[in-house]
């Protein structure tokens, strides 16, 4: 059976081939998206600064950046337009996003050294966008992401500081601690934006996984279809197949949703009539005699060999197989359209098959002849049962067609008058004589015909040529001369179809087409078993790397800018699923906690930044104080598991927090309020200080400082220098909310949008009073202070909108790929259940392992056993009940009783009790069964006796049950069916032979002798022979003996019969 998810895949597989694809997927799924934002959102923010300096008449104060501005702008529409050539952009990605740091760089310098008034706090909120931005939308690695960003830090605080400490006047204090607050917003922005980039680097591997995984499941979905259909096209004709198909998956919702219940009181019947085809029956006269000499493999061999080359003739004569009974051969043409020709068809594959037979004999000095009957008419065809699928043909042309084999000649075509009239004068023929051979055929006054072969007119001629030496092989055994021989004729193997995992693109049957003439058994198979297993995982692999890539190349048709995508409902970006939009609210965020670490990091950052600066009041205290609190609790609550480690466990406390610590990751009612009160405090603090002075003075010396330092800064000038730094906390505050990425999208914009708005007005109005001051008393980049303030809120605001939407199509973009992982995974499930079903339906578990396992085989499965019990169980009054008229429908309701019968006995070996029985095979209305298969060949010597024929108890019991079940059909559709059993006992060989309809069988004496038992047996009893009648008896079952009878190439045998009213008792000890 197929091992789930270990077709040809192993877990490490996908990183042979990952590294090519990830950088594609990189570049298509963030690379390219981001750095087309960050284009956009400088481009305009330039654009606005050009237009405030020209509405403003500042235009010729800033001729130095307008310049570098321009050029910038340059630079970027030529990258936009290498966007275009991916080629030549992924090449370069690194040097781009170099230059576009460089860029950034000269226009900052250019803005802070346009004045000789140097001030320590200007473009510091540009260089942690810089900084920001170098993590979150430039392509480069973490490594290269921190060192530009270190680097960028440090050259702002180091050239300003070396700068303002020869131009200003200011003292060295006020130096130290405006360059400790930058130091801290550098580093704050350098540690939010290195976990950002980490966060999203793992997301993005995740979602990458995920992505290829549901591709390689996809492949494998794939293959598993062509594989279903190669099975049960190897057991079933075309036309049937489907229907049997949605019969199974049916079948395995009903398993799945327990239901057992069916809409009516039959079972299914897969049977069709077909009028105006040809049967052939074929019999290998002295084949019994020459596998009584054979060992397993030979047997296998011969009869895979013989059974190849008589597909391959019906290929060609376009005949259909129908089924193998032992030596004996049948097929139909006219099946399942019907051709004109079907008995030409036919009489020409019976006289091709008499002469490859001739080939044989004459090749190896064998004595085996072809012996052939074929009858033209209308035939039932289909399946029936549940169990064991063979496809198969009834009707009374088809037993006539049988008794037309068996009183043929050997060597020669036996025909009807019926078929003649179809051949026309194709074919010479000569009188038949069948009805001295056979009584039914007398008694039907049957006339026939024997063909004259054309090909036998040329052996005159040809008696001059060589005959095909023999002699130097007679010394060998029959049966090795024929093995040898057959193996020239270079057969397929069964199931060589399945075992070959080719491509979905690739042609199934290609494979089996191109076997050489001449294939020595086990050499150099593994080798070049091992060579074609290697490149046909290669084109797999091949297949994989196309989809994925035609997979991210939709990404970018799929952005979320565009709006277009069948799984999104427009710029929203909600699923137009419901299901799946109340999943991806709900799913758990893992990372969360490190969520609020970070943001409690940023809380530090804003409060070292306004000790740093602000006047050190008790209002600054208690109000940092509030917020620490707010912040330890909740971090208490997150990470109450670590404390409890750490702290006694007699704290009974913990452990509620405990349970608590472990829902905020999953309960979006929990984690949704702590996230907002986070973010909300962090946002209020910002900027709360700045409120409630607001109607404080100029100069403001801080009397009720908390400290009794004078104002390091001057009085002129700390208003100014308060409301800058006051601005970059507010930045602060949303980049702590931007670090809570996989949290709702919709929320961060309302608080954001909320946090924005209320920070303009404040700026706008209460700063209006000092405006005047400021632009008198220090030089800034714009006059008007407040539209810088302004311009950087905004600035940060949109970018962190757009991050924020680009990273919710992530998270949305991942979940949509683990959904249809989930869902492809389980119709990959759903299909190996199937294959599973259908190999049971052709072989037992453990010979369907040999060849569909993970360890399959292509080698011949044959196996020899010591004790196995073999049953015939027939219903010999269903050949009287079947008629074929207008009121059954030419026999379609005989076969659905017959159904029904065949389908109640297969369901008994659900039966935990006969889990050993294995279902073989029908023949007509003949149920054949064996148990003791299941038992691994050599350890049955290693059981004791009685456990080693307990099998053959169990046999007896399935009998009985199946006569039990016979009587309750009885008494439904008001008949009077009897069983019929024979059960023997003894050596066995197994094995599978067909290529183009695989067929496991058993064969041996011991099975010749349980068909015997049946077929002399009486109706309602259980005939048995002699040896086995002991070891029943020895089991507590009765036996009555029936005497000598004569059965056919055994002579007499004492047969005994089960007393089957005492048998159920006696048979307890067997479950």
């Amino acid at each position: 059976m197929p091992a789930k998810g270990k077709y040809f895949f192993n877990e490490n597989d996908d990183c042979r081939i990952s590294d090519p694809l990830y950088e594609k997927y990189l570049y298509t799924s963030q690379q390219h998206p981001l750095l087309l934002l960050l284009l956009f959102i400088a481009i305009i923010f330039w654009t606005t600064l050009i237009i405030i300096f020209f509405v403003t008449n500042e235009a010729h104060d800033h001729l130095a950046f307008i310049i570098a501005v321009c050029a910038a702008l340059v630079i970027f529409a030529v990258m936009y337009l290498l966007l275009c050539i991916e080629s030549l952009f992924r090449r370069w990605l690194t040097l781009f996003g170099v230059m576009i740091w460089i860029c950034f760089l000269i226009v900052g310098y250019v803005s802070l050294f346009e004045k000789k008034n140097y001030q320590l706090w200007e473009q510091v909120p540009f260089f942690l966008f810089i900084i920001f931005t170098v993590y979150t939308m430039l392509p480069f690695g973490m490594r290269g992401a921190v060192i530009i960003s270190v680097l960028s830090a440090l050259s702002h605080i180091i050239v300003l500081s070396i700068v303002v400490s020869m131009t200003s006047q200011e003292n060295k204090e006020s130096i130290l601690f405006q360059l400790l607050a930058n130091a801290v917003i550098f580093l704050c922005g350098n540690l939010m934006g290195a976990f950002h980039k980490r966060q999203m680097q793992v997301a993005s591997w995740d979602l990458y996984r995920y992505t290829l995984k549901c591709i390689q499941v996809r492949m494998k979905l794939k293959i598993e279809k062509r594989q279903q259909e190669n099975l049960l096209l190897s057991i079933l004709p075309a036309h049937i197949s489907m229907e049997m198909k949605l019969a199974i998956i049916e079948r395995l919702k009903e398993t799945n949703d327990n239901r057992q219940t069916h809409d009516n009181n039959f079972h299914s019947l897969y049977v069709k009539r077909h009028q105006n085809v040809s049967i052939l029956y074929a019999d290998i006269v002295g084949f019994t005699r020459l596998a009584s000499d054979c060992s397993p493999k030979e047997l296998v061999v011969m009869l895979n060999e013989l059974f190849g080359k008589f597909d391959q003739i019906a290929k060609e004569n376009e005949c259909m197989r129908i089924k193998i009974l032992g030596d004996c051969y049948y097929c139909v043409s006219g099946l399942p359209v019907s051709l004109p020709v079907h008995a030409r068809n036919c009489v020409k594959m019976g006289l091709d098959m008499c002469e490859a037979i001739k080939q044989v004999r004459e090749a190896t000095g064998v004595d085996i002849n072809m012996r052939v009957g074929i009858h033209s008419g209308n035939v039932l065809c289909g399946v029936i049962g549940l169990r064991k699928w063979q496809y198969d043909v009834w009707s009374h042309d088809v037993s006539l067609a049988n008794r037309m084999e068996s009183a043929g000649v050997p060597g020669r075509v036996h025909i009807t008058e019926a078929t003649l009239n179809h051949l026309g004068k194709a074919y010479e023929v000569e009188e038949g004589n069948g009805h001295l051979r056979d009584p039914y055929l007398e008694s039907m006054n049957i006339k026939t015909y024997l063909v004259v072969d054309p090909r036998s007119k040329q052996c005159i001629s040809n008696n001059h040529l060589p005959k095909t030496r023999v002699n130097d092989g007679l010394k060998m055994r029959a049966s090795v001369r024929m093995t040898r021989y057959l193996e020239s004729w270079g057969a397929a193997r069964p199931f060589a179809h399945l075992n070959h995992r080719e491509s979905v693109s690739s042609d199934s049957s290609s494979s089996q087409g191109r076997r050489r003439k001449e294939i020595p058994l086990c050499s150099t198979g593994r080798q070049r078993t091992s060579d074609r297993n290697s490149s046909q995982k290669g084109r797999i692999e091949e297949d994989i790397y196309d989809e994925m890539m035609s997979t991210i190349e939709g990404l970018s048709s799929n952005n979320p800018w565009c709006g277009k995508s069948d799984d999104f409902w427009g710029f929203s970006l909600i699923f137009a699923e419901r299901s799946l939009e109340k999943e991806y609210r709900t799913i758990p965020i893992l990372k969360l906690k490190s969520y609020f670490a970070c943001a409690s990091v940023v809380f530090l950052c804003i409060f070292l930044i306004q000790i740093f600066i602000m006047p050190k009041t008790a209002k600054l205290g208690i109000s940092f104080g509030i917020v620490a609190v707010i912040i330890v609790l909740i971090l208490f609550v997150c990470f109450a598991e670590k404390f409890m480690k750490c702290c006694p466990e007699q704290w009974p406390c913990l452990r509620h927090l405990c349970a608590i610590s472990e829902k905020v990751e999953t309960m979006p009612l929990l984690r949704l309020p702590l996230a907002v009160i986070t973010i909300g405090a962090l946002l209020i603090i910002a900027i709360f200080n700045l409120t409630t002075e607001k109607n404080k003075p100029a100069n403001f010396t801080g009397s009720n400082d908390l400290s009794p330092t004078t104002d390091p800064f001057g009085n002129t000038t700390q208003s100014c220098i308060e409301a800058t730094y006051y601005t970059y906390c507010c930045i602060l505050g949303f980049i702590a909310c931007s670090v809570f990425l996989q949290m709702s999208f919709e929320l961060k914009v309302l608080l954001l949008s909320i946090a924005v708005t209320v920070y303009l007005i404040i700026f706008n109005t209460l700063q209006n009073g000092n405006s005047k001051i400021h632009v008198n008393s220090t030089r800034l980049f714009i006059k008007e202070r407040t539209h810088m303030t302004n311009l950087y809120l905004i600035l940060f605001y949109i970018t962190l909108i757009l991050l924020a939407k680009q990273i919710d199509y992530y998270c949305r973009l991942d979940c949509l790929w683990k959904n249809k992982f989930k869902k492809e995974h389980e119709q990959f499930e759903t299909m190996e259940n199937v294959n599973r079903l259908l190999l049971e339906n052709v072989l037992p578990a453990h010979v369907a392992a040999y060849f569909i396992g993970e360890k399959r085989n292509e080698d011949w499965y044959h196996q020899s056993y010591d004790c196995v019990c073999v049953m015939f169980a027939s219903v010999p009054d269903f050949k009287v009940f079947y008629t074929e008229c207008d009121v059954n429908k030419e026999g379609l309701e005989c076969l659905r009783l017959l159904n029904e019968i065949i389908a109640d006995f297969d369901e008994l070996l659900l039966k935990p009790k006969f889990s050993g029985v294995e279902k073989i095979k029908t023949i007509g209305s003949t149920y054949m069964a064996a148990a003791g298969l299941s038992v691994t060949p050599g350890q049955e010597n290693n059981q004791d006796k009685e456990r080693q024929h307990a099998h053959i108890g169990i046999m007896v019991e399935y009998g009985i049950a199946l006569m039990s079940k016979l009587d309750g059909i009885n008494r439904h559709s008001f008949n009077n069916f009897r069983l019929r059993i024979g059960i023997n006992h003894g050596p066995v060989i197994a094995g599978v032979i067909g290529a183009r309809k695989p067929q496991y069988d058993i064969w041996g004496n011991t099975v010749n002798v349980a068909s015997r038992m049946e077929s002399t047996g009486e109706l309602g009893k259980i005939q048995v022979t002699e040896e086995t009648s002991k070891i029943l008896q020895e089991l507590g079952y009765s036996c009555e003996c029936r005497g000598l009878i004569n059965v056919k190439g055994k002579g007499e045998l004492r047969t005994y019969f089960v007393c089957t009213e005492t048998a159920k008792f006696q048979g307890v000890g067997l479950n």
